[in-house]
């Protein structure tokens, strides 16, 4: 049984300049909780733009003794 989903469209208008920002809503958010959202999305975008998490590069290094 297949079930139709219906999206509902909202427009909705405004003047240029009563630009909303995010910032009230970052601010509110404790430091830990925005820390946690920021690194979903670097994780996020890390998978969508080389299609795997980030590691640490290895390093080499030559000494003589």
């Amino acid at each position: 049984m297949q079930r139709e989903i219906q999206i509902k469209k909202i427009v909705k208008k405004g003047k240029m300049t009563d630009k909303k920002t995010d910032s009230i809503y970052w601010r509110s958010l404790s430091y830990s909780a925005r820390l946690a959202a920021l690194e979903e999305i670097r994780r996020e975008y890390h998978l969508w733009r080389y299609g795997a998490e980030p590691r640490f590069q290895r390093v080499y290094t030559i000494v003589k003794r």
